[in-house]
């Protein structure tokens, strides 16, 4: 063999040897699943079982301590596609840029799969594995491109491709919003068995009334049904031999649709459940940590061996030299037509709330929300004088607090406002203080009104989609809102 020709041999074996030795970047498949609260076994739901998500928690890493940074659909997406805060980013409003007037994000941020695409996997979103639709929810805010998404799942990569794939779930979504016979049935026709009312634990707020207790009945039914669909993931990854070269994250995109739920900022809105299971992640552990749900974003970059833009305000939470937050932080907004203006910052043990519009009533007219069976019944009991003490004051009351302070660790449920407790007055400051300080360093957009043109979009877009009845309350809803808004302004 000729000196050339060897050493040409030895180059290709030696570039062989450094191929063969790169380590094979994971693929990263995130399950997001639609209005659904902590309620797995894994997480101390005793009512159902939940097996496939309780062994993606038991083979991987769970937290107990996750939170949303949007209690609603289209912020809360907003905010995880990009690893920023809504707020940050102006997406704040939810279902906003839909009409004439469009959102843009701030110069330099991209959503997370651009970058995935840039750094060579292939992106896909797509719906339930046994039921692809062309691409998965998205609902984001802001104007984006479609071609970040190359599918609507993996089967579409090159050999050897590295993939990103969002896997949307319907989750609480699939009950409706009222008790109905066809859910109940699908529930006992797949799963063999339907949840029964009177096993149900409801919080101490809401009553044991029929048509409450068949409504989270059908939801643990959601619950329970969103399990099957996740073991639904992880059967197809073993069946193709990928699941132990991918990384899979379970989370929800807000708490359960109900009165004190989505939409606000209690802990049955914003908390959700957080596991990741996959090469490189730690089995059988429990996080009691505090993280918000645009740490997902960093943590998936950095496991890739993406690196993780300066812009993004998400922290990957499985780096060696991680710093546990102290402090989470969330907002509410707009949703639909109701205007509103909500903030809050919670520790470890301490949650602060600041009602920014606090004149207005705690269950504000909402289409969406009031053409739910659980808020007109909740509504008919309170005409009828039926509710308790307790439930009248925290769902009926006429005008909220202007701040509210719960020590999580001693009531959990949130009953209690101690803001006016003066054994709390120090504690009440620090959080008053470290909320103002978040909202100055985070260039928070939602202390700046929403655009009135802006509005009167939406409620264009809204209006075209509904009929009848709906139509006609969400024009009485939106009359009222610009009262309130006439009211203030003149102040």
């Amino acid at each position: 063999m000729s000196r050339y020709l060897l050493a040409l041999w030895f180059a290709i074996g030696a570039a062989s040897a450094v191929v063969a030795s790169e380590p094979r970047r994971p693929n990263i498949v995130w399950i997001i699943v639609d209005d659904m609260s902590a309620n797995f076994s894994c997480y101390g739901e005793t009512a159902i079982r939940t097996p496939h998500v309780d062994r993606l928690a038991a083979e991987g890493t769970r937290f107990t301590r996750a939170f949303v940074t949007a209690p609603v659909c289209s912020p809360c997406r907003s905010a995880l596609i990009t690893g920023c805060y809504q707020t940050t980013i102006g997406a704040q409003n939810h279902r906003s840029g839909r009409g004439e007037l469009k959102i843009r994000l701030p110069e330099g941020v991209v959503p997370v799969p651009v970058l995935f695409q840039r750094a060579g996997y292939y992106t896909c979103i797509g719906g339930p594995i046994a039921a692809q639709r062309a691409l998965g929810k998205t609902d984001y805010n802001f104007t984006w491109d479609r071609s970040m998404y190359d599918g609507n799942d993996w089967s579409g990569r090159k050999p050897g491709q590295p993939f990103f794939m969002q896997v949307q779930l319907h989750g609480g979504k699939y009950r409706g919003q009222s008790p109905n016979k066809a859910w109940e049935s699908r529930v006992l026709r797949e799963l063999g068995s339907n949840t029964r009312p009177e096993s149900v634990s409801l919080p101490p707020y809401y009553p044991r009334d029929p048509v409450i207790l068949q409504d989270w009945a059908d939801y643990l039914d959601a619950c329970r049904y969103t399990d099957k669909e996740v073991g639904d993931v992880i059967a197809r990854l073993e069946r193709e031999k990928l699941l132990d070269e991918t990384v899979v994250f379970f989370m929800t995109d807000h708490g359960i649709s109900h009165a004190r739920g989505k939409q606000f900022l209690y802990d049955e809105g914003i908390h959700v459940p957080f596991a990741v299971r996959g090469p490189g992640i730690a089995g059988g552990v429990v996080r009691n940590d505090l993280i918000e749900h645009i740490d997902l974003a960093a943590t998936s970059l950095s496991l890739a061996d993406v690196a993780i833009p300066r812009w993004m305000q998400g922290r990957n939470v499985l780096a060696s030299d991680y710093a546990p937050r102290d402090a989470v932080f969330a907002a509410r907004d707009r949703c639909d037509e109701t205007i509103d203006h909500i903030r809050s910052v919670r520790d470890a043990r301490f949650k602060y709330i600041r009602n920014y519009l606090n004149d207005r009533p705690m269950l504000q007219p909402c289409a969406y929300k009031d053409d739910k069976a659980v808020l007109q019944q909740l509504r008919k009991l309170h005409a009828e004088g039926k509710l308790n003490a307790l439930q009248e004051q925290l769902l009926f009351a006429p005008k909220r607090p202007q701040e509210e302070l719960y020590d999580l660790a001693a009531d959990p449920r949130e009953l209690a406002n101690l803001a006016a407790d003066p054994r709390f007055k120090s504690r009440l400051a620090a959080l008053r203080k470290r909320l103002n300080d978040w909202e100055q360093a985070t260039g928070d957009r939602g202390r700046t009104p929403e655009p009135t043109a802006m509005y009167d979009a939406e409620m264009k877009v809204y209006l075209a989609a509904l009929k009848g009845v709906k139509r006609e309350e969400l024009r009485q809803n939106v009359q009222l809102n610009k009262e309130w808004a006439n009211r203030e302004n003149s102040r």
